[in-house]
């Protein structure tokens, strides 16, 4: 049984909070708060209790000095302290003493928002491999640590993993919610189970999408995962975006082998040219060299809405197509109204989904909605996340001398 904020004691603790306020930023703008605002059931908890709170979060890809320019959380920073009207302090280095310091000086009621965790992989990884030295300093600015990133749960970073490690632990407020609506919906799924998915790299998904194959009566592709597992048919993708590393392909031709009753793939796309920019709608076989699969077609709408309507159980982790520009937001925006007359049945998994499904107009019209989508898709596959299975009620942790 997981440890869980509403059973531990934590009135005047100095608690670390683990988020996901993964947000898209332009021009050092928050364009979408949603991420933000889901986490504030817990900080407002928190804040009730007398809490002195440290929050955490990763935000985009870092893999070079030049990335952190655009992905630092002062963006957030602004938006949190808007949100909840009051100042939010800041710090830069994670791992500086200038930080520990304010930490540990932190009042009731006041909050330490730190940089992007994913800062600290350059140079040495200290995010992503798990540094469990990184981990204990960290634990040195709290006393509890709080884990709400759902979202984030299926990877085992040092942010995610690795404090627990160090300090009692337990599950946030929107984790606990999250992990209720899949556990109701999606750990015995009522038959047929159809998962949806999109997204633009097939070889991100494979481990996945193997499992689920076990667990699934139907699989719909879409988007870069449909036209890798197309290509490994042998045929023409033009310059659509696709996996064509021979060995990925040889493992697509695998799965197809052995799960063809399962799959799903479009018959027909609207595509673009980088010929002479003109878009057409052509079926599946008649891709030419110069065209880039932009969206869905109108026959495989059809093809797919056939599968979900006698559906007991849908998952849609992903698009249609791109979505943003106007003249390929067709398919997805189908694929929602087909969905939206059986809003029960639906559970809508990742933050692009979400993003798409907010600014095609479809915002109120699901109730299931879950914030992972890598995550989302690795508990529908194998029942636990790293990042929960480290937090238990009896996880032998390693007290601090602080």
């Amino acid at each position: 049984m997981k440890q869980l904020l509403k059973n531990m004691n934590i009135n005047n603790k100095r608690v670390i909070l683990r988020c996901d306020l993964n947000v898209p930023i332009k021009d050092g703008n928050v364009l979408d708060e949603t991420k933000i605002i889901k986490s504030l059931e817990t900080i407002n908890y928190l804040l009730k209790e007398n809490c002195k709170i440290v929050i955490l979060s990763h935000l985009g890809r870092i893999k070079s000095e030049e990335d952190k320019k655009q992905n630092s959380l002062e963006p957030v920073r602004i938006s949190l302290a808007k949100l909840l009207n009051k100042e939010i302090k800041f710090a830069n280095d994670i791992l500086a003493p200038s930080t520990k310091e304010i930490a540990l000086n932190l009042q009731p009621g006041e909050i330490l928002l730190l940089e992007n965790t994913r800062f600290l992989d350059i140079p040495n990884k200290l995010e992503s491999t798990l540094n469990e030295k990184t981990a204990k300093q960290i634990a040195e600015l709290g006393e509890i640590f709080v884990l709400d990133a759902f979202a984030s749960s299926h990877r085992s970073h040092t942010s995610v993993v690795g404090i627990s490690k160090f300090l009692p632990s337990c599950l946030g407020s929107l984790a606990e919610a999250e992990l209720n609506l899949l556990n109701n919906h999606l750990s015995n799924p009522k038959k047929p189970f159809t998962v949806i998915m999109g997204g633009a790299k097939v070889n991100d998904k494979l481990a996945v999408i193997k499992s689920l194959l076990t667990k699934c009566d139907h699989l719909l592709l879409s988007g870069g995962i449909a036209n890798s597992f197309l290509y490994a048919l042998g045929l023409n993708l033009g310059e659509s975006l696709k996996n064509d590393n021979p060995e990925i392909v040889s493992e697509l031709q695998s799965l197809m082998l052995t799960y063809k009753e399962k799959f799903a793939f479009p018959l027909d796309a609207i595509v673009s040219s980088t010929y002479n920019n003109t878009t057409n709608i052509k079926s599946i076989g008649k891709i030419e060299d110069n065209d880039i699969i932009k969206d869905t077609g109108a026959k495989t709408i059809a093809k797919y809405k056939d599968i979900l309507d006698n559906s007991e159980t849908i998952f849609i982790n992903g698009t249609m197509g791109v979505y943003e520009e106007k003249e390929f937001k067709n398919g997805t925006t189908e694929i929602f109204n087909i969905l939206s007359k059986y809003p029960e049945k639906v559970v809508i998994g990742g933050g692009d989904t979400i993003s798409a499904l907010n600014n095609l107009g479809f915002r109120g019209k699901f109730e299931n909605i879950s914030s992972g989508g890598g995550a989302t898709l690795e508990f529908i596959a194998n029942g636990t996340l790293p990042g929960i299975e480290a937090i238990m009620e009896d996880d032998g942790i390693e007290v601090l001398d602080l």
